[in-house]
């Protein structure tokens, strides 16, 4: 029988399945990177408090960017947070 000490802790194992799915090249863009991790996380939950401080953040990094693709995928997860936030309670 195996002790509780000696598995994996179910962070600790999804931590390791997300690196796997995030491009790791050095032509993927932060804004890729992201988008990989957002897919993989859709169904992991998080507390409300940490999706709020990403939306302020991320609300921040919309009107300060002047690269188009950052600003949308900014938005984009900017509103796919309010949502999981919403669906929260």
């Amino acid at each position: 029988m195996t002790s509780p000490s000696a598995q994996p802790s179910r962070d600790r194992a999804l931590g390791r399945g997300i690196t796997t799915l995030i491009p790791q090249s050095a032509s993927a863009t932060p804004a890729e990177q992201a988008a990989a991790v957002l897919t993989a996380m859709q169904s992991v939950p998080v507390r409300v408090g940490v999706l709020q401080a990403a939306v302020v953040l991320l609300e921040e990094r919309v009107r300060a960017t002047h690269d188009p693709a950052e600003r949308a995928a900014a938005a984009t997860t900017v509103a796919m947070l309010r949502g999981a936030i919403g669906q929260a309670g």
